[in-house]
């Protein structure tokens, strides 16, 4: 038991982990920011245009109480496209900014340092 204790706290602790949690967290954050955004100032002028002024009241009656409502389903899928586009704009300027850096050539490791010793050794 303790050695999976171990493992979990190395799987734990790299980096990737953590930096994804972060942005995990971030990610948390940032939808409010959409939500407001989208409910705030995207749906009105959708709806505006398409002349309802509420998408969450849409609705499909298919007779003997049963109903469909789609307009939430509409706004998700709003909200869905909007973060999408801001994400492509701030990966587009994230790759703008970062500077091509040319392939350094990989160290060898010790062994295939040694290996190749002993290999030029044997060639003597």
């Amino acid at each position: 038991m303790k050695e999976i204790i171990n493992e979990f706290k190395a799987f734990a602790m790299k980096s990737n982990v953590i930096e994804t949690a972060v942005a995990f967290i971030m990610a948390l954050a940032f939808k409010p920011i959409i939500d407001t955004t989208v409910n705030g100032i995207f749906m009105p002028l959708i709806a505006r245009i398409a002349g309802k002024p509420n998408f969450h009241s849409l609705t499909i009656d298919l007779g003997k109480g049963a109903v469909i409502t789609y307009g939430s389903l509409l706004t998700v899928i709003i909200e869905f496209l909007f973060v999408a586009v801001a994400l492509f704009i701030v990966i587009k300027v994230y790759k703008k900014t970062q500077k091509e850096k040319p392939a350094e050539a990989a160290k060898p490791t010790k062994d295939q340092e040694l290996l190749t010793e002993i290999r030029d050794l044997l060639k003597k």
